[in-house]
């Protein structure tokens, strides 16, 4: 993206949309300094604050609340991920093999279940294009963002085309990791979604991590990562 920060922008950033990705609420400058103990004082951190949304990359919701990131945000996010990108701990990846283990051939969908659990996300896994499989529902409805009725009925319609929506990526992605967010994301503008596309005995497979648009992507892409490795 054009848009330039400086490394003390980055680090404010990357601090708020980590708070935001947990809590679910606008943050406020108090909470950045106090609790991840920024060695930056608090009126730079407001001043920082105003200059990022400036840029677009944060917004109040209300006047008297804290700052929300946008999509631009988690795009610039996304960006920086691959420079501070970290492994999974040795007990994910444990549970993980163990699935793996009690896959039969192909049969995928124990693993799927898995990475729900391990992402808190819903997990979709298109098996030969048009055998498509999911889970962890129940996890994404659970998202503070999904509890309106009305937004639940738009994720609702987003699972209902979920096959049309994979028929008509498959092809075109190549055999690696891919991340849509918000505008950029054919499931749905106010969604995050992971993908990987593999081949695996002969046949290419396409599993997805789906969630909202504040979904932790760093840990999402280190699951599928693995999960790669796993399938070669």
């Amino acid at each position: 993206m054009s848009i330039s920060l400086s490394d003390r922008q980055k680090l404010i950033l990357c601090t708020l949309i980590k708070e935001y990705v947990k809590s679910a609420q606008p943050v406020a400058s108090g909470i950045l300094v106090e609790k991840y103990k920024l060695d930056i004082s608090p009126a730079t951190v407001r001043n920082e604050l105003m200059s990022l949304e400036e840029k677009g990359c944060i917004y109040q919701p209300h006047t008297s609340s804290g700052r929300v990131p946008t999509e631009i945000a988690y795009l610039l996010d996304l960006e920086e991920l691959s420079l501070r990108k970290k492994d999974l701990k040795t007990t994910d990846k444990e549970v993980l093999d163990r699935a793996l283990n009690d896959a039969i051939e192909n049969n995928l969908k124990p693993v799927a279940k898995v990475l729900a659990d391990l992402s808190a996300n819903a997990v979709f896994w298109a098996f030969h294009k048009n055998d498509l499989y999911h889970t962890g529902l129940s996890n994404l409805f659970a998202q503070a963002e999904f509890k309106h009725s009305e937004v639940a009925c738009d994720v609702s319609q987003v699972i209902d085309r979920m096959e049309e929506i994979i028929d008509e990526l498959f092809d075109d992605l190549s055999e690696e990791s891919h991340t849509y967010i918000g505008s950029n994301n054919p499931f749905g503008n106010f969604l995050g979604v992971t993908l990987l596309k593999y081949r695996r005995n002969g046949v290419s497979g396409l599993v997805g991590i789906l969630g909202p648009m504040r979904m932790d992507y760093s840990r999402n892409l280190s699951l599928l990562t693995y999960l790669q490795e796993c399938l070669k």
